[in-house]
């Protein structure tokens, strides 16, 4: 049995306006977070017995120490913010907490931090605008070993009024200890493809996005204990693990949405992308299922010589047939990543392997803020 619920991208943007005007602290102690004219902002957290809080945003290099007053209320102000959408927590005599007076999070298998959006003076690309939107949708699934999987659902606007169209599908993977909901309330895919759209950047296409660890999934519905991540990007477990990834997405996901949704199904019209552990989960099924994916992007991610040389061998030593059948292969990543040497390491091997690729190599770190980027310039690409 399959259970929706459908969120239009225009009531999920119209919350985003309000997260620089948040719900006030418990006991009255003002807005959190306040953004200021100048684009500074004002955190406060009530915590009247605490001995020490600081605020860790993803704005500042470093956690920033708060202020007490007489009334056990925690301030500080930083900035100015460049506009973007920043996680961000407090940490509480060092205990990391929530901001209580904001109604947006982090989605995450742990932690859930809170976010800060800071808008710019124009709107930026995943700003809510006054333009047609799509509709994202809570799935339910049949998925490995007889468990229910999750994922959401992009449809581009017009996708109901035209019910004799296909479209082309993007699956969209998120990182080690994200959940299927990241890609859509901190990637902000929806109105990023909503705002290419619009601007006739982007083809219309439909976007789904997974939950990228199985095994988590399988042991909570089989009442197991949570398996902990694996030690290593490239270790035989965490390879393993994106093997059931993999076997999931091709075999149960894929013909999922394909039954249920208008789509040109063949690989022309099938691209895969994802960040971080999702970004190796791309390679690794992008490049083990080429007759599936013509399009695959890789964000902050990459893979080792060993590996590629090891499993993907008919890949990279047949660059002339690997050029033929890929229309995109992009890898991005931020020069400040800490997986920015391994990156750049395995562009360099496709370079010296003659393999077509394209790559954007951008400041900063292994951030979300870099990640609405890489699909803000890769979605227009997508499906030409």
């Amino acid at each position: 049995m399959t259970r929706k619920t459908i969120f239009r991208s225009l009531i999920a943007g119209v919350l985003i306006c309000f997260s620089g005007w948040a719900m006030g602290q418990p006991g009255g102690f003002g807005r959190s977070p306040q953004i200021n004219p100048d684009k500074t902002v004002t955190f406060r957290i009530s915590a009247p017995n605490a001995q020490d809080v600081k605020l860790s945003v993803q704005s500042e290099k470093a956690p920033v120490q708060m202020v007490k007053d007489s009334r056990g209320s925690w301030s500080v102000t930083v900035g100015p913010v460049k506009p973007d959408i920043y996680p961000y927590h407090y940490i509480v005599d060092g205990v990391r907490v929530m901001d209580a007076g904001n109604m947006h999070y982090f989605p995450n298998e742990r932690f859930k931090g809170s976010l800060l959006d800071v808008p710019g003076d124009t709107p930026l690309v995943h700003s809510m605008r006054d333009v047609p939107h799509g509709t994202v949708t809570y799935e339910l699934y049949p998925s490995a070993e007889g468990t229910t999987g999750t994922v959401l659902v992009y449809t581009p606007p017009g996708y109901d009024k035209n019910p004799n169209q296909k479209y082309p599908v993007f699956y969209l993977i998120s990182g080690t200890t994200d959940t299927e909901e990241t890609w859509f309330k901190v990637g902000k895919a929806n109105l990023i493809l909503d705002n290419l759209i619009a601007e006739g950047k982007a083809n219309p296409m439909i976007i789904v996005m997974p939950y990228g660890n199985i095994e988590a999934r399988i042991a909570e519905q089989k009442e197991g204990l949570k398996p902990a991540d694996p030690f290593g990007r490239e270790s035989e477990e965490a390879v393993a693990r994106s093997k059931t990834f993999e076997r999931d997405l091709v075999d149960n996901l894929i013909p999922y949405v394909e039954k249920n949704y208008r789509t040109i199904a063949n690989s022309e019209n099938r691209a895969i992308g994802g960040f971080s552990r999702g970004g190796g989960q791309t390679l690794r099924t992008g490049f083990g299922n080429l007759d599936k994916f013509d399009w695959i992007c890789c964000y902050s991610a990459y893979l080792s010589t060993t590996e590629l040389e090891r499993d993907f061998a008919t890949v990279v030593e047949n660059p002339e047939e690997t050029n033929d059948k890929l229309k995109l292969l992009w890898v991005s990543v931020g020069n400040e990543d800490r997986l920015y040497q391994p990156t750049t390491e395995f562009i360099d091997y496709l370079k010296a392997k003659g393999i077509e690729h394209k790559t954007l190599i951008t400041t900063g770190g292994h951030t979300w803020m870099n990640t609405r980027l890489y699909l803000a310039k890769t979605a227009p690409l997508l499906f030409k």
